[in-house]
């Protein structure tokens, strides 16, 4: 079960990111110590404000842990596009311990905003569906039954549910807690919409399509599309994860054709670079110090790591025997790296500190968007654990 061989390092040989000087802008000045309390935050109103200006994510360092977490299970959910299931993991044993129905082609566990429920989403069209899980028992309840929900986000004020309705083009908002269809968004120039994050301050979300080489911005004040980026790197490009930097600065956007990833002004507006990380690369993910960014390689069985501050290549990190790492989650205490195998039937589990394997589980068949829970952190924006 655990592979205990270490997996190699490849640092000084990396290819150098590209990147376009940066916009003149004026940093935000620091309060100093006998100033009057900051000004409140400009963001989406409703949106809970960062507790940190220099780290998005501060408030998901390791032991941050919310009340609405307490009690639940630590376990791992691997759900299976082609076995139409869900695997459970205990994450300290790492032995299945419960498997059951997932949906119609099941794609990702996704955290609830207010991280009291996990959600399967199952996309096999016409129908679809949404499968609440209790985290407190790791146990499945009644389907919520939902038209194509690949992927699922939500807007940072809480207001609403974001369906990614991947095979209509469309972006569906339900009201949270009716289900109620508040509004669909169609993208029609988005073919395979596919996942998105959102600025420091909540107002836009920077959405990519997967099988058009190209990226939209979508505004959250008034959930219209506002802006489309042709991508340039290769002409049949599928860009994937899209992740904001700790610091807000940066959006990384991992491509799977282009063998890297894209990097986007922190506002949404415009591509400033690109970091070459390897083949088929797919996932971003970061250190629970917002250190480091870890990108997951599914062509080549490999992660590369990034410093995301100064978009360097640190090193990367292969899985002995090789894989295809897909998407996954970093365990709450930040020590691990749990990814699936999407096209091995397995899922991997690395440490963060230098890249060990120390274990491959073979799941079910397709896994894909796995998840980690409980993680730290006030409230999730969707996705496999996507929490500021």
């Amino acid at each position: 079960m655990a592979g205990l061989a270490a997996l190699s390092g490849c640092g000084s040989n990396e290819p150098k990111a590209t990147v376009a000087p940066p916009a003149a802008t004026s940093p935000s000045p620091s309060p100093s110590p006998s100033a009057s309390p900051s000004p409140a935050f400009d963001g989406l109103p409703g949106m809970p404000p960062p507790v940190s200006t220099a780290d998005v994510y501060a408030a998901s360092a390791p032991g941050k842990f919310s009340e609405a977490v307490k009690g639940a299970r630590e376990l791992v959910y691997v759900p299976h596009n082609n076995s139409n299931d869900v695997w459970v993991i205990d994450p300290k044993t790492f032995q299945v311990i419960d498997k059951y129905y997932g949906g119609e082609e099941p794609q990702h566990i996704v955290p609830s905003y207010d991280m009291t429920t996990l959600y399967v989403t199952a996309d096999k069209v016409p129908a679809g569906s949404l499968i609440p899980i209790d985290p407190k028992t790791g146990k499945p309840g009644e389907a919520i039954m939902l038209q194509d929900p690949y992927n699922l986000y939500f807007t940072p004020d809480g207001k609403y549910a974001i369906v990614v309705a991947e095979w209509y083009k469309r972006l569906d908002f339900y009201e949270l807690g009716t289900w109620k269809l508040h509004k669909q968004l169609s993208v029609p120039e988005c073919a395979g919409v596919n996942h998105m994050d959102f600025t420091t301050d909540g107002k836009r979300a920077l959405v990519t399509c997967e099988f058009a080489n190209k990226l939209i911005a979508v505004d959250m004040t008034t959930l219209e599309q506002v802006q489309t980026f042709q991508l340039d790197r290769v002409p049949n490009g599928m860009p994937q994860d899209s992740r904001l930097a700790p610091d807000g600065k940066t959006f990384f956007v991992a491509d799977m054709h282009a063998d890297g990833v894209y990097m986007f002004d922190g506002q949404a507006t415009k591509q400033t670079g690109f970091i070459p990380t390897g083949k088929g690369a797919h996932a971003a993910y970061f250190s629970r110090d917002s250190k480091r960014m870890f990108v997951t390689n599914r062509g080549e069985g490999s992660v590369t790591v990034v410093d995301p501050a100064t978009y360097q290549v640190l090193t990367k990190w292969r899985i002995p025997g090789g894989g295809s790492p897909d998407m996954g989650s970093v365990s709450a205490d930040g020590t691990q790296l749990w990814l699936s195998g999407r096209y091995h039937d397995e899922v991997y589990v690395l440490s963060t500190e230098d890249g060990r394997l120390l274990a491959r589980i073979p799941v079910g068949s397709g896994p894909h968007g796995l998840t980690y829970w409980p993680q730290p952190g006030r409230f999730s924006l969707g996705h496999t654990s996507n929490i500021r």
